[in-house]
């Protein structure tokens, strides 16, 4: 698989993520939003006498930060799993590379990761 082909293959990944987490974050924070508009109306005699689009327009805030904010924080976890990956499997190229005599170099990286990539095919292609 191409360098090109796994960053879009990560790309519709994580944002498949965020489009599962902001639903779940959406539908969270708008029944809590309904749920405070409800009380307030029942509650507050004030509240009760606004209008229903001020009691909309409250509950689409509340919806429209729990669809923010859930998918911004799946992203971001996301994003620090790929780091953590990324990072473990250039600390493995570094140090083969490094036992072979050779500089860990980003170009030697991405040799290392082209020669792993066709070994563990050729390994599957055997199994």
């Amino acid at each position: 698989m191409t360098d090109r082909a796994r960053l879009r293959e990560d790309v519709d990944e994580a944002y498949s993520l965020q489009i599962r987490a902001a639903t779940i974050g959406a539908l969270r924070s708008g029944g809590f939003g309904l749920g405070v508009v409800t009380f307030a109306h029942y509650a507050w005699p004030l509240f009760r006498r606004q209008t229903l689009p001020f009691k909309a327009f409250l509950v689409s805030g509340f919806t429209m930060f729990g669809l923010v904010i859930g998918a911004d924080n799946a992203l971001l976890s996301h994003e620090a799993d790929r780091r953590r990956s990324e990072h473990a499997i250039r600390r493995e190229a570094r140090l083969d590379l490094a036992r072979r005599g050779l500089v860990g170099t980003e170009t030697e990286i991405a040799r290392w990761r082209a020669e792993k990539a066709r070994r563990d095919e050729a390994a599957n292609a055997g199994s």
